[in-house]
């Protein structure tokens, strides 16, 4: 069997995201199973719906309840959804302890470090118990240095102007 990898897609550009979802449908194009947990996106009904017909292979969760980006709530509904936000981290856990995938796309789980919710040392230690045979892809604008030094792969995403 392969040895997975952890594959960091950072920077201020637009489609990171998008290349955790290339990845994870070439993963399910080989017949291979794809979690994709996304976090402080809100709910984001259109695109999750239209992600769920790649069902069973790629199964797509949100635990946040609101319809709007988590840095468009107000404190109040901040400090609701943190608790399911942890919950999604948690079941990210889950999934590393159970291997039931092949390919594990956290997007958006360095805007948790980035935000405080969870510490750079609770996703080192994510990243430490991930399955030898598991692919992990991490997304989000900001990658520390401890992160990036885990991964066998860091592709910066920026935009670039032409004058």
């Amino acid at each position: 069997m392969n040895k997975g990898k952890v594959i960091i897609y950072t920077g201020e550009g637009h489609g990171k995201s998008s290349a955790g979802l290339g990845c994870a449908v070439q993963k399910a194009a080989k017949g291979e199973h794809v979690v994709i947990i996304q976090f402080l996106k809100g709910k984001g009904v259109c695109e999750t719906e239209f992600i769920k017909n790649l069902e069973p292979e790629i199964r797509i969760f949100r635990f946040e309840k609101s319809d709007r980006d988590f840095n468009m709530l107000s404190s109040e509904q901040q400090e609701e959804e943190l608790m399911n936000i942890r919950n999604g981290f948690g079941y990210a856990r889950k999934i590393m302890s159970t291997g039931e995938c092949n390919l594990l796309v956290l997007d958006e789980v360095l805007g948790l470090v980035d935000t405080q919710i969870i510490s750079a040392e609770d996703l080192a230690a994510l990243i430490e118990n991930k399955p030898e045979e598991m692919d992990l892809i991490l997304t989000g604008i900001t990658a520390h240095d401890e992160i990036c030094k885990m991964a066998d792969e860091v592709n910066r995403i920026e935009p670039v102007t032409y004058e």
